[in-house]
């Protein structure tokens, strides 16, 4: 039986080696106050997204997508539908993620639930173009992700199940995520009709580029 071969220009960055094999890279550990930064900030940005979607009545992928759609159908708050969605995707990658990642995507999943309950008595969107929300809702939703995949948190369902593609099987988070997407947005028609179904797919676009740049094995090796 013969190893898998190395490419050359890592025999001499060693450290890159086996997060090019989709492993957890090497690094410098985060202190307890940046893991905690990080939640705080990764959650905030997470929240406002979804308030802009919200507002232009336009869904995204993920769990936050799923429960945006069931919003619109039932009037439950999209809070209350985000944290349903995602125990039983927790529950799924566990084993493999370990009880900090457990415990720090419920921290983020109850925070949306707070945050995105709270939001009409902080503050409102008085107005927003449809193509506005789209990008900047679906950016900030991924820069959200991205703040809290570095930090070994989950965005929810789909980002644990995105990050334990990743770390398990060494699957770009940014390719698995926009997938995951389009089964969402597929399932969005029962809600949205289709101009805003594609209005979707633009902040979709947005959020899965963010994780799709900054989020590869080998760029980054701090945890």
């Amino acid at each position: 039986m013969t190893d898998t071969p190395v490419p050359a220009e890592t025999m001499d960055r060693p450290e890159l080696t086996r997060a090019r094999q989709g492993a957890i890279p090497d690094g410098t550990p985060h202190s307890l106050f940046e893991d905690v930064y990080a939640l705080c900030v990764g959650t905030v940005l997470l929240s406002l997204g979804v308030v802009i979607l919200q507002k232009a009545e336009l869904a995204t992928g993920g769990v936050a997508g799923m429960a945006l759609t069931l919003s619109y159908l039932t009037g439950l708050p999209v809070g209350v539908l985000y944290g349903v969605l995602t125990l039983p995707m927790l529950a799924i990658t566990i084993r493999s993620m370990g009880r900090a990642f457990l415990v720090k995507t419920l921290i983020v999943t109850f925070g949306v639930f707070a945050l995105t309950g709270i939001t009409p008595q902080v503050f409102e969107i008085a107005r927003i173009s449809t193509p506005v929300a789209a990008i900047v809702g679906g950016t900030v939703i991924g820069m959200g992700a991205l703040a809290l995949a570095r930090h070994a948190a989950g965005s929810g369902g789909s980002g644990a199940i995105v990050l334990w593609l990743y770390r398990t099987r060494g699957w770009n988070a940014g390719r698995s995520q926009m997938l995951f997407d389009a089964c969402v947005l597929a399932f969005s028609l029962i809600s949205l009709d289709l101009t805003r179904m594609l209005w979707s797919l633009l902040g979709v676009a947005a959020t899965g580029g963010i994780l799709y740049v900054w989020h590869r094995p080998g760029r980054y090796t701090g945890y």
